[in-house]
């Protein structure tokens, strides 16, 4: 009987410390390119929808908003360029791209996951004070003070992360089991106990406190309009008005509790550095990206007003004259 013998495969052949590349049957290899593919396009194209509507329609043009604006950017890049690359690295087990390369990349998916904490620690911020404090709201949190909060958070997510890989590629130069060929990165323990404070602790807890006592005024909020609606008293607009904040911050509550739910076991996984738990580490960051393309499915369950843009979208009335005075919430 005549055995097969497996020659062992390199990334790169002409280089002696080359990593070893792991080897895929066919259908193995085909349906993971086929599951990234649509799951790539599938996140892109609704976070378009997300970011095309807000920014078209002027009415939509709220602070809130403009916060799910910036979150949508962030998914739409996972989707756009942070899910091919992954694939590519996960699916034929090479970083092909070079090390410069892969310390930019590794700049830019920490800037996404920071960026996304931060819009949701503003997120949390923007409806405490709807909900808990709705008479200052209009003062305090304005159209402009909210850009302004988005560019810092854009910025300081980008000078810290790269502050973080920077150290991280020094610490790895250092390293003696590094094969040519991938593109990891092994942070030192005082970056590791300040990434958990900043990537964890601190936003967490502000999300969960902040969130807790929006539940507790809304719940209050929603009792007293329904002790006056059963009582035959008239309901003020401004009942209304906070009975309707109520349900934005549930909904956005929602989106906040799914991505703690894939990002803390993943953030406290990817810590131990154990190589057994490698493979679940690695699921575990997939769900977290896959997070990016179920923000849009929750707006539209939710949100009426992304149905009626997303119809106008679909079918081209957006082209139409005068289309981005259209209130999408009457329509």
């Amino acid at each position: 009987m005549r055995q097969r013998i497996m020659e062992t495969q390199y990334c790169f052949l002409t280089i002696n410390s080359s990593c070893i590349k792991r080897e895929r049957s066919t259908y193995e290899y085909n349906f993971m390119y086929m599951f990234v593919s649509l799951l790539s396009a599938w996140t892109v194209f609704l976070n378009l929808l997300v970011i095309i509507s807000i920014s078209h329609f002027k009415k939509l043009h709220s602070p809130t908003n403009l916060l799910i604006l910036s979150l949508a950017v962030a998914d739409l890049l996972v989707g756009l360029i942070v899910m091919p690359l992954e694939a590519i690295k996960l699916i034929e087990t090479c970083w092909y791209f070079g090390d410069n390369f892969c310390g930019l990349y590794s700049i830019f998916i920490g800037l996404l996951v920071s960026t996304s904490l931060s819009n949701l620690v503003l997120i949390a911020v923007d409806r405490y004070m709807a909900v808990c404090q709705p008479l200052l709201y209009p003062q305090k949190i304005t159209t402009t003070k909210t850009l302004a909060c988005i560019c810092l958070c854009w910025f300081c997510s980008s000078a810290y992360n790269a502050a973080l890989v920077t150290s991280s590629r020094h610490f790895d130069s250092h390293r003696t089991d590094v094969c040519y060929g991938e593109c990891t990165f092994v942070i030192s323990f005082a970056w590791r106990v300040t990434d958990l404070f900043f990537s964890l602790l601190f936003p967490c807890t502000l999300i969960i406190t902040l969130y807790l006592r929006i539940f507790y005024v809304a719940q209050m909020q929603v009792k007293i309009i329904n002790s006056l609606v059963k009582g035959g008293k008239h309901v003020t607009e401004g009942s209304v008005r906070r009975k309707s904040e109520s349900k934005a911050a549930m909904t956005l509550g929602l989106i906040v509790t799914v991505y703690l739910i894939c990002w803390i076991p993943y953030f406290i996984l990817s810590l131990s550095e154990n190589a057994e738990m490698a493979s679940t580490t690695t699921i575990l960051l997939w769900i977290l990206y896959a997070n990016s393309g179920l923000n849009p499915l929750i707006y539209g369950l939710f949100y009426p007003w992304f149905k009626l843009s997303v119809k106008r979208i679909l079918t081209f009335k957006i082209f139409q004259q005068g289309s981005s005075l259209v209130d999408c919430f009457n329509d």
